[in-house]
């Protein structure tokens, strides 16, 4: 793609950094067969080659954001389903976030309503304290939820009818592997997780544990901040990055701790989040820099660690028809495509391809509630896909998939690393009993 960028623009880090991603994309519109809004608007403008030109726009022709292409780029899941097609190896992850912090920097390219609604998300969902509480709020407020705007009424319904107690392994510890220490992670307890379904944490541990390994939860590193970083709010998301890199790298050899050998995440949208330290925390601080990048390499998913471990056989006979839907985050953010099913067939389940598995389902961080009409329609797509396969249960490696795909059946949905604890020897997931 050709580009003219000015010599004073191309003193902006920013630009430089489009400037080098735009042009490497050739036109060939691979990547519009792959994207979600494509696939249900067909209009070229909610593709990625169509974001793509909005943005490059958007950049040659400076000063505020026009409205048409923030509408467009808002109506991006940032799935990246786009990036595992593209033959040109177009980084589009970056290009987009990076347009959505300059959209952040006019507060009159969004009406004041959207806004509002964006900055209360950003806050409440990468707090354990606010969110719960919000949560609280939302369980009274349902019965009024005709009466409220559709995305508010969305919060409202989101809300669980029982709220789980806080998890003893949240408390920052060291927990003790059973029999001989293989190795030593850390482990990203989370924020919205940690509200909604303590049972994932708690069976992460216990796997792990039984495999050997020592698992340290550190004081400090809660939300890694993809949220606030996928909703433009770059300084809150530097902000709890940089929290939880600090937290974490007391723990490491060059820290003075007593070493990590990987830093664990069962969260796939957190996963890709940590990974990308390196580039989300690049600057001026070098030394900060240097730790993000260390932590960065030493983040892995779940299933990479106990895939890197091996599965131990099962204990108990299996055997239930697993739809396992790939949250993009792991499939597309991380590569990660087969190491989720195989463990679940290690561990004797009889595990089902869903259709067109490459589509997101709607949910993308907080893209359910602030595009609730598209969520709406993948959802229908994916849980149509799902039940084509009439399965026992349905898995996932994605809080954000687990609570958008349970909201429209009655299968149980529950996180891969769940059956693999239960199939080792852990106790039966509550949404199977």
């Amino acid at each position: 793609m050709q580009t003219r960028f000015t010599a004073d623009q191309m003193a902006d880090p920013i630009i430089v950094q489009a400037n080098a991603i735009l042009r490497k994309c050739v036109h060939c519109g691979f990547c519009t067969a792959t994207c979600p809004t494509y696939v249900l608007r067909g209009d070229e403008l909610d593709s990625p080659r169509g974001r793509i030109y909005q943005i490059k726009d958007m950049y040659e022709r400076g000063g505020p954001p026009p409205t048409t292409t923030v509408k467009h780029l808002d109506r991006c899941l940032t799935c990246l389903s786009c990036m595992t097609t593209c033959p040109s190896g177009v980084d589009y992850a970056h290009l987009v976030e990076a347009a959505r912090h300059k959209i952040e920097e006019h507060p009159a390219a969004r009406p004041l309503a959207d806004r509002l609604l964006r900055a209360m998300l950003s806050r409440i969902l990468t707090s354990r304290r606010l969110f719960h509480a919000a949560l609280q709020l939302a369980r009274l407020t349902r019965p009024l939820a005709g009466l409220l705007p559709q995305r508010l009424a969305r919060l409202a319904k989101m809300a669980p009818e029982r709220l789980p107690g806080p998890s003893p392994v949240l408390r920052p510890q060291v927990i003790p592997a059973e029999g001989r220490r293989v190795a030593r992670v850390a482990l990203l307890t989370g924020c919205v997780q940690a509200v909604v379904d303590r049972e994932i944490n708690e069976a992460t541990v216990r796997l792990l544990t039984r495999h050997g390994v020592e698992v340290v939860v550190a004081k400090g590193a809660e939300c890694c901040g993809a949220l606030p970083h996928h909703l433009g709010k770059k300084a809150q998301a530097v902000a709890k990055a940089r929290a939880a890199v600090e937290a974490w790298w007391p723990e490491t050899v060059e820290g003075g701790g007593g070493g990590l050998d990987a830093v664990v995440i069962n969260t796939s949208g957190c996963g890709s989040a940590v990974k990308d330290y390196g580039h989300v925390l690049a600057g001026p601080d070098l030394a900060l820099a240097r730790k993000a990048a260390a932590i960065g390499a030493l983040a892995v998913d779940i299933s990479e660690m106990i895939a890197r471990l091996g599965l131990q056989a099962p204990t108990r006979p299996t055997g239930q028809r697993v739809a396992y839907h790939a949250a993009c985050s792991l499939q597309h953010g991380q590569r990660i495509r087969t190491l989720p099913k195989d463990l679940l067939v290690t561990a004797g389940f009889d595990v089902q391809e869903v259709a067109e598995g490459h589509l997101c389902c709607g949910s993308s961080g907080t893209y359910n509630m602030l595009q609730p009409v598209l969520a709406d329609q993948l959802k229908a797509r994916k849980l149509a896909n799902i039940q084509a396969l009439a399965p026992d249960i349905i898995a996932a490696g994605n809080i954000g998939c687990l609570m958008q795909i349970a909201s429209g059946t009655k299968i149980p949905v529950v996180h891969t690393v769940q059956l693999l604890d239960w199939a080792t020897g852990g106790p039966k997931p509550m949404a199977l009993q």
